[in-house]
């Protein structure tokens, strides 16, 4: 389980700071080579991690929501190569979080309902 308080300190240092600082210790923001983007490896909970800033011209809905002008980052794992968890304007949504009816989804996140798809099969006899 991710620490969201953590990942949303993350995501506001990446946006507006030189470095994040984390539980006592200091790492770069950087900018990539190509896209110019704004990006951080930090360690959390004995994991690193990769905070990216969204590239706003990618045709994703991640990228729409940048072009709109929220701040959009993304968090992967280092070690698997797998995106974990994505901030939008300071709030964090963990992947592969199953959503329950309680759950609470972001403002963002109504935009793009969840749609539940049944599956049957179908048996010739």
């Amino acid at each position: 389980m991710l620490d969201t308080a953590m990942l949303e300190s993350v995501a506001a240092q990446l946006m507006t700071a030189k470095q994040i600082e984390l539980q006592g210790k200091t790492w770069p923001v950087i900018r990539t080579s190509s896209q110019r983007l704004r990006t951080a490896r930090f360690a959390l909970n004995g994991r690193e991690y990769q905070a990216i800033e969204q590239n706003r011209h990618k045709p994703s809905r991640w990228g729409e929501l940048a072009r709109e002008g929220h701040q959009v980052v993304q968090f992967r794992d280092i070690q698997t190569g797998k995106y974990v968890a994505v901030a939008v304007d300071g709030k964090v949504q963990q992947y592969g979080k199953p959503l329950t009816p309680s759950s609470r989804r972001p403002h963002w996140a109504s935009k793009w309902p969840v749609h539940r798809v049944e599956l049957t099969s179908h048996r010739s006899h």
